[in-house]
This record gives C-alpha cells, sequence and structure tokens, in this order.
C-alpha cells in the first residue's frame, strides 16, 4: 500500500468518522470511518516493517587472495627495458 496510500486512508476515516454526519439508514458511516483509520494504520505498520527489514548491514568481503604478486623480474630486450611480473597463484583455488 505504501505510507501515502496508509495516511490517505486514515484522513478520509477520520473525516468519516468525525466530520461527516449523514444518515444514510443501512451504512452507518462513523464504523466506515473507524474501519479505514484502522486499515490505514495497519498498512502504514506492514510498510514501515518491510522498509526496516530492507535495511541491511552491508559487510565487505575480504580481498582476494589468490594471486600474489612475487618477485618483479626487468629483462632488457634490445636495449629496452620491459618490465614484467609473475603471477604466483595458491593451490586450491579457483578463478
Amino acid at each position: 500500500m505504501g505510507i501515502g496510500g496508509s495516511i490517505f486512508l486514515i484522513a478520509l476515516g477520520a473525516i468519516f468518522a468525525f466530520a461527516v454526519q449523514a444518515d444514510l439508514g443501512w451504512l452507518d458511516l462513523s464504523v466506515v470511518g473507524w474501519v479505514l483509520m484502522l486499515a490505514g494504520v495497519a498498512g502504514l505498520l506492514v510498510t514501515l516493517y518491510f522498509w526496516n527489514s530492507r535495511r541491511r548491514t552491508v559487510v565487505a568481503s575480504p580481498a582476494r587472495d589468490d594471486r600474489v604478486v612475487a618477485e618483479r623480474v626487468v629483462p632488457v630486450q634490445d636495449d629496452r627495458v620491459v618490465q614484467e611480473y609473475r603471477e604466483v597463484r595458491r593451490p586450491g583455488r579457483t578463478v
């Protein structure tokens, strides 16, 4: 229903329960107003419950240690320095 719909039902129910003095014979508008207000309060409570249940604590997972840069090797090829990294993978881990 949402917060807006719940507040609307509460306001409409309060108008029917306290402000309208009409006699429709078989329908008591004061009872209709109280039912609408109760439905609005129930909808508001359910909406707030679901909004609060969405708030979860975000826990960051630790950094992956399956790749470890071992030693740096700087080979020279044709008078150019080429920087190269060796990657060592730990056994038992897949990417």
